[in-house]
C-alpha cells in the first residue's frame, strides 16, 4: 500500500494491540543503536500509558504505519513523542499526518506551545526537516530536559 496516494486513518490507541507493540519495541532499539542510552528520550509503553499522554496510531486500512504521541508538559505546553513510521512506509506522508492529528489536538487543548528533542546525528535529519516544514525552530532545552550533545531541541507557538 503507497499511505500518500490512499487515506492515512488516525486512530487514538491504548497500546494493546500487537502491531503497536512491536513498531514501539522497534522504535526503542533502533534509539538505543544511534544514540547512547544517557541521550534516549523515546518513552517505552508504560510510559506512554501515563494520563498525561495521548497516544495515535496511523492505518493504512488493517496495517499498521506508524505513530505518535501527545505528552501534556504543563496546562500550556505540549511536547511531541514517539513519533515513528514503520521502515516500509518511509517517506509516503505518514509522519506528516500524525503530526498533524497531534498539533490539531494542540490547537484544541489551546496550548500556546508544542516542543519536542529528537536527535542530532544524520539519521534525524529527515525528522527535522518535517519539524521545520511545520514551523519549529531550534530552541534550548525545554521541561526536564538538559544540553545534549546528540539532541536537537525544537519549539513552535500555536
Amino acid at each position: 500500500m503507497n499511505p500518500s496516494s490512499a487515506v492515512i486513518r488516525i486512530d487514538l490507541d491504548d497500546l494493546s494491540g500487537p502491531e503497536i507493540r512491536a513498531l514501539l519495541q522497534a522504535h526503542l532499539r533502533n534509539m538505543h543503536e544511534l544514540s547512547p542510552p544517557c541521550s534516549v528520550h523515546a518513552l517505552d509503553i508504560d510510559k506512554l500509558r501515563q494520563p498525561d499522554v495521548t497516544f495515535w496510531t496511523a492505518w493504512g486500512g488493517n496495517e499498521l504505519l506508524g505513530c505518535g504521541a501527545l505528552r501534556e508538559l504543563s496546562p500550556k505546553h505540549g511536547e511531541v513523542k514517539s513519533m515513528r513510521t514503520s521502515d516500509a512506509h518511509r517517506g509516503q506522508g505518514v509522519a506528516r499526518a500524525v503530526l498533524h492529528r497531534i498539533i490539531e489536538e494542540a490547537r484544541t487543548r489551546s496550548y500556546d506551545r508544542l516542543s519536542l528533542e529528537t536527535g542530532r546525528i544524520k539519521a534525524f535529519e529527515p525528522a527535522q526537516k518535517l519539524y521545520e516544514s511545520f514551523g519549529f525552530t531550534r530552541c534550548a532545552p525545554f521541561g526536564n530536559y538538559v544540553n545534549d550533545p546528540h539532541s536537537v531541541f525544537m519549539t513552535r507557538s500555536l
